[in-house]
């Protein structure tokens, strides 16, 4: 078993690399790598994609890494390899982004990247620090997750999802906050799992024992 973080040029995958290999040393899982290379990709049996920054830069730079893209598709897409989205990595699996300028996302998950408008305006933007998940839907991904276990935030811009169906956790930032989505053999954290605790670690061990 083969699990690929992607790499290109979109934030320190240190602290994510060392938590999937943690997790997959304890589940089981077998190898962990972080890479930039499409051959990886189209051979590896899980594909997680973190993001830091900007939606249109991360999308261009993804973009920009030759047939990457494309290999990553190819896995989820044609072959239903599984899949993790981390904070923009997630956000990307959206129709559209709206920060600075619309900007296409991969359209896996309908729905849009918009700018969180607190009801309350003394609420700061970003949204950063611990928050408390809200469970919408099971999955087997939030297996001994509950309502009320909170993960570590970071960012400006929310995934506002079409299907509700789809939106599987949200939080309560004065007004409700897509924290995890997923479909099919996808899934997608707004959130860092990885700086996430204990909650991060058993979402990663989770998918990492995914069996879609």
């Amino acid at each position: 078993m083969l699990t690929v973080l992607v790499d290109y040029d979109s934030g320190n995958l240190h602290s994510a690399e060392k938590a999937f290999q943690r997790m997959a040393a304890e589940t089981g899982a077998g190898e962990v790598i972080v890479t930039s290379r499409p051959e990886d990709v189209a051979r590896a049996d899980r594909i997680v994609l973190p993001g830091d920054g900007a939606f249109p830069a991360c999308r261009r730079a993804l973009g920009d890494h030759g047939g990457l893209f494309e290999a990553i598709a190819e896995a989820v897409r044609v072959k239903g390899r599984p899949f993790m989205g981390i904070c923009v990595g997630m956000q990307m699996m959206a129709t559209w982004g709206r920060e600075y300028e619309d900007t296409p996302g991969f359209d896996w998950i309908g729905g849009e990247v918009t700018r969180i408008t607190p009801a309350d305006p003394h609420l700061k933007v970003p949204h950063m620090g611990w928050n408390d998940l809200v469970i919408d839907h099971p999955h087997p991904v939030l297996d001994g997750i509950a309502t009320g276990d909170h993960a570590y935030f970071v960012h400006s811009y929310a995934f506002r999802v079409a299907n509700p169906a789809e939106r599987l956790a949200h939080v309560d930032y004065a007004g409700d906050i897509t924290a995890i989505i997923g479909a099919g053999t996808m899934v997608g954290t707004q959130f860092h799992p990885e700086k996430s605790q204990a909650v991060g670690l058993r979402i990663i061990g989770n998918f990492l024992r995914w069996a879609p």
